[in-house]
C-alpha cells in the first residue's frame, strides 16, 4: 500500500476549526497583553515615598516591556495560525516543507501551525 501524501478533506476540516478556535483564544490573549502594556493607570502612589515611586515605576516599565514581548510573539503565533488556514485552503497542510512527507497528525494536533515534521526537525540540529 502506498503512503498517504495528503489528508483528507475531512482532516483538513477537522485541522481548520482546531487553527480557527486557537486563533480566537490567541487574539483574546493578545487582547489582555495590549491593554496590560498600554494601561496608564495610577496605582496610588502619588503620596509614597519617592523611592518606594521610583521602584514601582522601574517594575513597571520592565512589565511592559516583557508584555510587548509576549504581544509579539503572540501576533507572529496569530499570523502563523493563518498561514496554517491558508495551506489548508491550498490542501498543501501537513505537508513537510522540507521532506515532503506528511506530518505526524498527533504533532500538528500540539503544533497545528508546523510546518516541519520531527524529522526536517532533527535534521536542523
Amino acid at each position: 500500500m502506498s503512503e498517504k501524501t495528503k489528508y483528507s478533506d475531512a482532516e483538513l476540516q477537522e485541522f481548520k476549526t482546531l487553527i480557527e478556535d486557537k486563533i480566537q483564544k490567541a487574539r483574546l490573549d493578545l487582547d489582555l497583553l495590549k491593554s496590560s502594556y498600554m494601561n496608564d493607570g495610577n496605582n496610588g502612589t502619588e503620596d509614597t515615598a519617592p523611592t518606594f515611586k521610583a521602584f514601582e515605576e522601574g517594575s513597571e516599565t520592565m512589565s511592559k516591556e516583557a508584555n510587548t514581548q509576549l504581544a509579539i510573539r503572540q501576533e507572529k503565533f496569530i499570523r502563523d495560525l493563518k498561514n496554517a488556514l491558508i495551506r489548508i485552503e491550498n490542501k498543501t497542510y501537513g505537508i513537510c516543507r522540507v521532506t515532503g512527507k506528511l506530518i505526524n497528525k498527533k504533532r500538528l494536533f500540539l503544533v497545528p501551525h508546523a510546518t516541519l515534521s520531527i524529522e526536517a526537525k532533527n535534521l536542523q540540529k
